[in-house]
Formats: structure tokens, C-alpha cells, sequence
């Protein structure tokens, strides 16, 4: 069965079908893959289609170079975009509606990770099913050098994959972890040395090609079951105390300390 072509949106995601795979690569190397809004935007389309194009068993996520997945937020647009109350609104839409296309595709999705994986790409890489990575990997969620608020769909995917320790390990110390403590943690399934990082993924496409695709499907629409969150969240609360993070005096702080580049002076207002 022959997959049907595809086509970004923009020139920063590349996406293409390799057998029963499709590929969606992060493609902003000058800024170490780092996501901006046009990134965001495209994911969503790209998987609408491959989720009725039967040819396709897999998609995997990775980013072009060998220094970074996903380095975080484009930095450059960060006064143009989350300046601004409905800048912010906007982004964190955008994010919110591209993490949750890959969290709630029913095929398999993979995070094929090298190097740097922070922030926006730790949410990509916990947002997929599984995640492989090179030794030369390093992860971290710096929110909290920033001032940022976290979305409660970011968190959940965090303390579901890794349990509520060491995510509160992680988000509060904003440490950066290497690829053993990553794999120690259960943040990725699997690591190799960078050089053999390609045929542990052709490993992963070439089981995906061969399993019966109803079987798997089935069974992670049964796991999603599974981590369904309580009917008791309290969702209202959870997006206003996000809405207070990115409204402080501290978010401003923190985004002008980044683009100084300097260390933040933080008042809890």
C-alpha cells in the first residue's frame, strides 16, 4: 500500500513517509530546533492526515542536526508572542492543541531524541508513545528559571511517565539530567551511542511494519483508558494558576533575564 504524499506547512517541520512511517523532523537548526508558533501550527495537519492514511503504522519525531531534538521555545519570538496576554493565550493554545495531536493519535509515535531535549521538546518527547535516545542526550524543564506557567495536560503526561517524585524532582529544581539518569527516571525507554541511534530506530519502524496494526492500536486505546484522569479534576483551577504565572511580574522578569542573559530576580510577585 502506497502512503500518500505530505506536505508542511512550513519550511521549519519536514515530513515525509518512509515505508509504513511517517517522519516529522523539527527543522530550525540555527536555533537548536527550538519551536516556534509556524512549528506548533503544523504538527496537527500533518497527523490528521496520516491518521487516515492506512499506509502509514508509525510516526516519528526527531530534529535535524545532531545537537538538539527540541531546544524549547524560539526565544525570538518570545516578546511578539508571550508578551502579550492573548499572545499567550494564543501560544499556549497552539502548543496545547499540537502536544494533544500527538498524545491522542491512535497509531504508535516515537521521540527519536539527539542531543539537547528541553522544555517544549520534553513535552514533544512525553507526548509520544515511545522514546529512544542518544548517550549524548540531555534533558531539562527550566520553567521554573523563567517564570512560566505550566499547562496541567504537560504535568499530567510528565507524573503519569515518571511518577510524581521525580517529577517534582525535575520541575523544581529546573536540573539538567544526562541520558542514563533520563533512562534511570523512566523519561526514555531506550539508549545507544549516537552513531547507533538510526538502526535502534529502524529497529522500532521495522516492528511497527510487521505487527498487526489493529492489535497495537487496540491496545493503546485500552492504556489511554487506563489514564484517565479523576472527574473530580478541578480543570478551572489548574488554567487559572497558569494564568497567574504568565500575568506576574516574575514571568517578565524571567523573560527579559533570558534575553539578557543573565540570572533571574525573582520576587513572587
Amino acid at each position: 500500500m502506497q502512503s500518500k504524499p505530505y506536505q508542511s506547512p512550513t519550511e521549519r517541520v519536514q515530513a515525509w513517509s518512509d515505508g509504513s512511517t511517517l517522519h516529522i523532523r523539527f527543522n530550525n537548526p540555527a536555533r537548536h530546533n527550538a519551536l516556534s508558533v509556524d512549528m506548533w501550527e503544523a504538527v496537527p495537519p500533518l497527523l490528521a492526515q496520516a491518521e487516515t492514511d492506512e499506509a502509514i503504522r508509525m510516526v516519528v519525531f526527531s530534529g535535524a542536526g545532531e545537537k538538539s531534538f527540541v531546544s524549547g521555545a524560539d526565544i525570538s519570538q518570545f516578546e511578539d508572542m508571550r508578551a502579550a496576554r492573548e499572545a499567550v493565550k494564543y501560544y499556549e493554545a497552539m502548543a496545547e492543541e499540537s502536544l494533544m495531536s500527538i498524545y491522542r493519535f491512535s497509531k504508535p509515535t516515537l521521540a527519536c531524541i539527539r542531543g539537547y531535549c528541553i522544555g517544549g521538546g520534553v513535552n514533544v518527547a512525553i507526548s509520544c508513545d515511545i522514546r529512544i535516545a542518544s548517550t549524548d542526550s540531555v534533558f531539562s524543564i527550566p520553567a521554573a528559571r523563567l517564570g512560566l506557567g505550566y499547562r496541567y495536560s504537560a504535568l499530567k503526561n510528565l507524573v503519569d511517565l515518571i511518577g510524581v517524585g521525580p517529577a517534582k524532582d525535575l520541575f523544581f529544581t529546573a536540573r539538567r539530567i544526562d541520558a542514563q539518569e533520563a533512562k534511570t527516571l523512566g523519561l526514555i525507554t531506550r539508549t545507544c551511542a549516537p552513531e547507533q541511534l538510526a538502526s535502534l530506530l529502524a529497529e522500532y519502524t521495522s516492528a511497527m511494519a510487521d505487527n498487526a496494526p489493529i492489535t497495537v492500536r487496540a491496545g493503546k486505546a485500552i492504556m489511554a483508558e487506563i489514564l484517565k484522569p479523576s472527574p473530580e479534576l478541578d480543570h478551572a483551577l489548574c488554567q487559572q494558576l497558569i494564568r497567574n504565572c504568565f500575568e506576574s511580574e516574575d514571568y517578565a522578569e524571567g523573560r527579559r533575564a533570558f534575553m539578557e542573559k543573565r540570572k533571574p530576580v525573582f520576587t513572587g510577585k
